[in-house]
């Protein structure tokens, strides 16, 4: 058995070519929820449904995020009816009193449907729509991701990381914004000061998490702020990897990140953004993977490969490393 720390789209492209290495059905992933957003009303779990609709074979590979060949009707009509009615676009939150009003959810991550700032495609917002309709009957956030799994066909078991709201503030110049808004409504482009998870205090890792925890487990080559950050912010997560082996993915080389904010955000949280930086911010990793080119001495032990992820065959070159990484520390 092995579990995976999913966040972003660098861990499901580790995922998508590791199957002949790590069996899904003794496999586990862990999803980041401090990316989730309420738009309109419904709960999106960005992280959570990448995984999804990877291992249901729907997810749209070209930008890893959504439902391959999805119609967007009910996003196009948003935006037809926000120009046609003279409405504001981009990212609007709702007021502050709405932001812990209704189901118990961390503040900010609350945002109006009008000429929503992610597009999501239809198909997909069923998912949100049934997500949170299951949500408001009572049901915790790992059992509807487990309905959700059953109904996508998973042999993976998928677990969110908290059944309790995080949400994900970075702060800038400008004023805090949650992730999503900085990212997808922002372009990453305001300055990072800070970065926060507002309602990590209170969040607790379920006993699924930390069962899973149990096992070794597999860091991806996600950003180490914003994907790792909000599960180590979880009450019994970073503990519980302190006592387990752990290989971790880096996803710089050197100093040059594959993709993504992550050194705009390492950066901006005050760590070194390099694989070093890495390093540092996981000091419960028992072992690295680092690509070829990456000659960064570590305290640890590595092992070396081409981690370029470019299709499933790369994911499978990757993934071996991994299981050699781990044959050393587990």
């Amino acid at each position: 058995m092995v579990t995976f720390l999913a966040g972003g789209t660098g861990t499901p492209k580790l995922l998508a070519g590791a199957g002949d290495v790590f069996a899904p059905e003794r496999t586990t992933v862990v999803g980041n929820t401090g990316d989730d957003v309420e738009l309109g009303g419904h709960l999106v779990c960005p992280d959570l449904d990448t995984v999804l609709f990877l291992d249901g074979g729907e997810l749209d590979r070209e930008t890893w995020w959504g439902i391959a060949g999805d119609s967007a009707a009910t996003h196009d009509e948003l935006h037809r009816l926000a120009s046609a009615a003279d409405l504001p676009t981009g990212p609007q939150y709702l007021p502050e009193g709405e932001q812990t009003a209704g189901r118990d959810i961390a503040r900010w991550r609350r945002f109006s449907g009008v000429a929503e700032f992610m597009h999501i495609g239809d198909r997909d917002r069923a998912v949100h729509v049934t997500r949170t309709s299951l949500l408001d009957a009572g049901h915790s956030l790992t059992e509807v991701t487990r309905r959700l799994a059953d109904a996508f066909g998973l042999d993976r078991e998928l677990l969110p990381m908290s059944d309790d709201p995080v949400a994900t503030l970075v702060h800038t110049p400008q004023g805090p914004m949650h992730f999503q808004e900085w990212w997808v409504g922002r372009n990453g482009a305001p300055i990072v000061d800070d970065v926060e998870f507002r309602g990590g205090d209170d969040a607790g890792a379920t006993d699924a998490v930390l069962d899973a925890l149990e096992e070794p487990v597999v860091v991806g080559p996600s950003n180490p702020v914003t994907s790792l950050g909000p599960m180590l912010a979880v009450d019994g997560i970073e503990a519980a990897l302190s006592e387990t082996p752990v290989v971790a993915v880096s996803p710089f080389v050197e100093r040059e990140v594959f993709s993504g904010p992550a050194a705009d955000l390492m950066a901006g949280v005050g760590r070194d953004p390099s694989t070093a930086g890495v390093a540092e911010a996981y000091p419960f990793a028992d072992a690295f993977v680092l690509d070829s080119d990456d000659g960064t001495d570590l305290d640890r032990p590595v092992v070396r490969t081409d981690t370029t992820m470019d299709d499933e065959a790369d994911s499978a070159r990757v993934a071996r490393a991994v299981a050699d990484a781990l044959a050393e520390v587990a």
